[in-house]
């Protein structure tokens, strides 16, 4: 995993609607909550990825962007995003070079870590947040984010 004051790496991804995203194309428009996944559709991923919905207009406001990554085709990701509605992307990262490059990848080298980046607009790792099987500090990370950027009168 990377830690926080690492440099994020690059990465060019497809998105569900089958565009090229890249890490710089993000961070044009501020910063960026990169969050690593196992898989569409399964009980805590849906979880995540609804509590992620749920925060995404606060978030925006806020100007904090989201991202979902994981190892699923473009075709899983768009069936996934429709069905519960996410307004955010979801990358398909087949060959797991991104999910390696940020520390996301399982042990020996099987699924996926569920990890959450706050990404600065300079690349910077600001915060992150790791939790196998329980979405709780993904939300107190996104909690914290809100709460920092109220005080700031953002």
């Amino acid at each position: 995993m990377l830690k926080v004051g690492a440099r994020a790496p690059d990465f060019e991804l497809a998105s569900q609607a089958g565009e090229t995203v890249t890490l710089d194309g993000l961070l044009a428009n501020g910063e960026l909550i990169l969050y690593f996944y196992p898989a569409d559709f399964t009980p805590v991923c849906t979880r995540e990825a609804c509590a992620f919905r749920d925060q995404h207009e606060d978030l925006s406001q806020a100007g904090v962007q989201i991202v979902g990554v994981s190892p699923q085709s473009a075709g899983s990701h768009e069936r996934f995003t429709s069905t519960f509605d996410l307004p955010f992307p979801l990358l398909s990262d087949r060959n797991k070079k991104v999910i390696r490059a940020y520390g996301a990848d399982g042990p020996f080298g099987i699924g996926v870590r569920r990890v959450t980046y706050l990404i600065g607009t300079d690349k910077t790792i600001v915060n992150v947040a790791h939790a196998e099987f329980s979405v709780g500090s993904h939300m107190d990370l996104v909690k914290e984010i809100l709460n920092s950027r109220q005080a700031a009168g953002k």
